[in-house]
Order: structure tokens, then sequence, then C-alpha cells
């Protein structure tokens, strides 16, 4: 079970992340704004993707116990 619980964690990981990287939400950050000297958008795209790396992280290490 294990085994199948993290694949649907995965496909629902990469289905987040394909939402948030896709163009009508990109679209939202692309403004003349600045946060710590970088654009919105380059920032916003680093965002996401630290923060998918570390779900990604969290999941391949999670350890259930039953």
């Amino acid at each position: 079970m294990l085994k199948g619980m993290t694949s649907q964690r995965l496909i629902a990981l990469s289905l987040t992340g394909i939402t948030f990287l896709n163009f009508p939400l990109l679209a939202l950050w692309d403004k003349d704004i600045y946060i710590l000297g970088w654009p919105l958008l380059p920032f916003g795209l680093f965002l996401v993707w630290g923060i998918l790396i570390a779900a990604l992280a969290w999941v391949m290490e999670k350890q259930e116990t039953t």
C-alpha cells in the first residue's frame, strides 16, 4: 500500500506543478513589481519551484507506519 500511496502523491504533485507553472497562472505574476531586487515573475517561479522540490522531498522521505 505504501508504494500505491506514494505514486498517487507524486502524480498529484506533478499535476499541481503543471497547474502552477502553466500560462494562465504565470500571467498573474507578470507585473512590474520587485521583491528583494528581483522582478516578480522570476521570484514567483523560483518560489513555486522550490516549494515543489520541498514537497517532492517530503513525499519521497515520508515513512508511513501502520
